[in-house]
């Protein structure tokens, strides 16, 4: 019943996006992009392996502070986690389609009701680890998606509304309570991430394909900073950002992981061909790599991006000796 209930919701969810894909063409607005010959590649010296595989629909991940992480499995309506050597273990099941997840000391905080619930539904909860206890934070959000933790300890959530009215992106702070529904009015935000000087985040729209910048003392004034011009709709999804200024981008439909240089606006493929079949989900296209995140590595002692996929795979990617990846923000 989920996994037709997320087909039907996609199907709307496309005919949507064709529509305003069109709109933006009229508009002028910055192009999608069509699909590029031989799109740049900076794969060269990358090595990617798989520590988990067939757990359903992956949606997004956090990383457990010792080699392991959290998943959230979109399909399945799970959390699931994972330790360093692959060992797989349900954290919480029977989730109305759970997505951005972050680990704040001994709580993990989730949302659910991704791309179910454009008319209310969706919640933020707090799963206390020790004792199992789930509280339910907010319980009314419109299809929540992506979640970020701020070094003043507040959770940004970005709330993809389509077809209409956006939402935009939502603060929440955990000490106080204070909700603040739509903090940044942005459109049709997905992941995000916090640039190196802290002063501002990033979030990707899917439509357009860019990178957007918001300064955390004027979220109502967002700057695009990078376009990834890569076929007609690579569906821009959750990213991370190391210390020096280079994002990680998961392309939902392009079935590719990307490297933008927030500073310059420059990017390339770092992987592709991670797509699932059109025969799991019939009637849509194939969709890739939902999540990328920084995180230790155990065996190495540096950092590497780890990747979920909508096919249930975790990958870790370890980059090339002379590349560091450790991201904006270490807790």
């Amino acid at each position: 019943m989920r996994v037709r209930s997320y087909e039907r919701t996609t199907r709307r969810l496309i005919r949507c996006l064709a529509t305003a894909i069109t709109v933006a063409a009229t508009l002028g607005l910055s192009p999608v992009g069509t699909a590029q010959a031989g799109s740049p590649s900076c794969a060269d010296g990358w090595q990617a392996d798989v520590l988990a595989a067939d757990l359903g629909g992956l949606e997004n991940l956090e990383s457990d502070g010792h080699g392991g992480f959290y998943v959230s499995g979109l399909i399945r309506g799970e959390i699931l986690h994972i330790t360093d050597n692959g060992q797989v273990t349900p954290v919480l099941t029977g989730l109305e389609h759970p997505a951005g997840l972050r680990l704040i000391g001994e709580d993990l905080y989730f949302l659910t009701g991704d791309g179910t619930t454009p008319n209310g539904g969706g919640t933020l909860s707090r799963l206390h680890l020790p004792t199992g206890e789930v509280t339910v934070l907010l319980p009314n959000l419109v299809q929540p998606n992506g979640l970020l933790l701020l070094p003043d300890g507040d959770l940004l959530i970005s709330q993809l509304s389509i077809p209409w009215p956006p939402v935009g992106i939502s603060r929440y702070r955990p000490a106080t309570g204070e909700f603040i529904l739509a903090w940044s009015p942005v459109q049709r935000p997905n992941g995000l991430a916090l640039s190196p000087d802290h002063q501002s985040v990033i979030t990707g729209d899917i439509l357009t394909s860019q990178l957007l910048r918001i300064p955390l003392n004027a979220p109502d004034q967002p700057t695009p900073i990078a376009t990834v011009q890569d076929g007609l709709l690579p569906v821009l999804d959750d990213l991370d950002i190391t210390a020096a200024g280079l994002a990680f981008v998961t392309g939902d439909y392009s079935g590719s992981v990307y490297q933008v240089d927030t500073t310059t606006g420059t990017w390339c493929t770092l992987a592709t061909g991670w797509t699932t079949p059109q025969g799991l989900f019939p009637g849509r296209p194939p969709i890739g790599p939902t999540s990328a995140r920084l995180a230790p590595d155990p065996t190495t002692g540096t950092w590497s991006l780890y990747v979920t996929s909508i096919d249930g795979t975790l990958r870790r990617l370890r980059p090339p000796p002379s590349l560091d990846l450790t991201p904006s923000f270490v807790r």
